[in-house]
């Protein structure tokens, strides 16, 4: 019998294609191990450069961006699979979609409690509208009012104070004090007696305005149908607010043109009038201020409400000083509400006015030299309190301000 043939190759034995297997994957990790060997130098190296940190810094960064750049490929290749939701369904016919027709009727009721009361919107704002007034008010006068205060408060022009009120303040802001009965118009004008004897439409016409104006108003409860024609109209004689009137100031400032060679035609004003002067101080033409006080109180230049000078502020006692040379044209008391007055001819055309004064210090046809003291700071006369009211004139009231440096 032949024996059976003996396998050259043992179960233990490796197979000569595993053999060539192993040598391969030893050879390939070996590979490896020197290619990561190589790599472990490289980064140990550049960790000693010190450029470690910016290695790491730089693979992270590009690892952000290779990241970023697949999530957008992978949204990109979503949404061109995905069909649009709101595109109309490519079995439908083109063309406009039908209608839906609902009955409203039904819908249930919704179970909703009802509430009692009214019901009123929020709001953060609330503005209170000011209801016109149509008829004349009375306001007692309060310390530390104002013309231009009381006027502002009623929402008028400080003339109408002045206009509806000649008997107490005489066309004067000064003449203002504190527990006087002011009337207070519903609108800018006039307040004046109607004591006929012309026609009533020249007397309207006086005060810019047409008769019409004043009848028509309701505030001086006029019956239109009474008075026949407007231009003659029989309207008996009373108090009427002229709406949108005006009239002159009654000026009781002392008059232009005292000049030191005659003075006279200060003389009305009171008994500081002076006698003619010969010769004397003639001014810079250029002025300094009068009181050590800059600021006003008060009262500015306001011609339009018969205020021609400055009120500047100061407490009884303080200087006053001649804004420029000059010569003493009137000095003592003024009989219109200036109290103790000072009036400087300049000998150039220009006067100056110093007015209200506790003190006077310089007197008739003296000499004075610019910034010379020459009286003090008082509340003579009609004033409102203790300042100095200071005028400058050229044969016209101007506003001294435009002739005094900056404050």
């Amino acid at each position: 019998m032949m024996k059976p043939m003996q396998n050259d190759f043992t179960e233990d034995a490796p197979r000569p294609d595993e053999e060539g297997e192993q040598k391969k994957t030893l050879e390939s990790s070996s590979q490896t191990l020197r290619q990561n060997s190589l790599i472990t130098r490289w980064m140990n190296s550049l960790v000693q450069m010190g450029l470690g940190e910016s290695l790491l810094r730089t693979g992270t960064n590009l690892f952000s961006i290779v990241a970023i750049i697949i999530v957008i490929l992978l949204v990109q290749a979503f949404y061109s699979q995905t069909p649009n939701q709101f595109s109309v369904n490519g079995g439908q016919d083109s063309g406009p979609a039908e209608t839906a027709v609902v009955d409203i009727n039904s819908i249930p009721a919704a179970d909703i409690p009802i509430i009692s009361g009214i019901a009123r919107a929020a709001q953060l704002h609330t503005n209170v509208p000011t209801r016109p007034r149509d008829e004349i008010e009375m306001y007692t006068v309060q310390e530390g009012d104002t013309v231009f205060g009381i006027a502002e408060k009623f929402g008028l022009e400080p003339e109408t104070v002045l206009w509806s009120n000649y008997n107490i303040l005489l066309d004067s802001p000064h003449s203002l004090k504190p527990g006087q009965e002011l009337i207070i118009l519903p609108v800018n004008g006039v307040y004046w007696e109607w004591q006929g004897g012309i026609s009533f439409g020249s007397w309207a016409e006086f005060y810019g305005v047409t008769a019409a104006d004043i009848i028509e108003l309701p505030a001086n409860n006029i019956d239109p149908d009474t008075v026949g024609d407007y231009n003659n109209a029989n309207i008996k004689t009373g108090w009427l607010i002229i709406p949108g009137g005006r009239r002159e100031f009654v000026s009781w400032s002392a008059p232009l043109g005292v000049t030191r060679e005659n003075p006279a035609s200060a003389r009305v004003l009171g008994a500081g009038a002076c006698e003619p002067v010969s010769g004397g101080a003639v001014g810079y033409g250029s002025y300094v201020y009068p009181t050590n006080s800059h600021s006003i109180s008060g009262f500015g230049y306001s011609p339009q409400s018969n205020h021609n000078g400055l009120d500047f502020a100061g407490n009884e006692g303080e200087g006053v000083y001649a804004a420029d040379a000059g010569v003493i044209v009137y000095s003592g008391w003024n009989d219109y509400g200036y109290g103790n007055m000072i009036m400087i001819d300049h000998g150039n055309g220009f006067q100056s006015l110093y007015a209200h004064l506790s003190e006077i210090y310089r007197g008739c046809g003296q000499s004075v030299g610019q910034g010379e003291a020459i009286g003090a700071v008082g509340s003579t006369g009609r004033s409102s309190g203790s300042h100095l009211h200071f005028e400058l004139m050229a044969g016209v009231k101007v506003n001294p301000f435009d002739y005094l440096p900056p404050p």
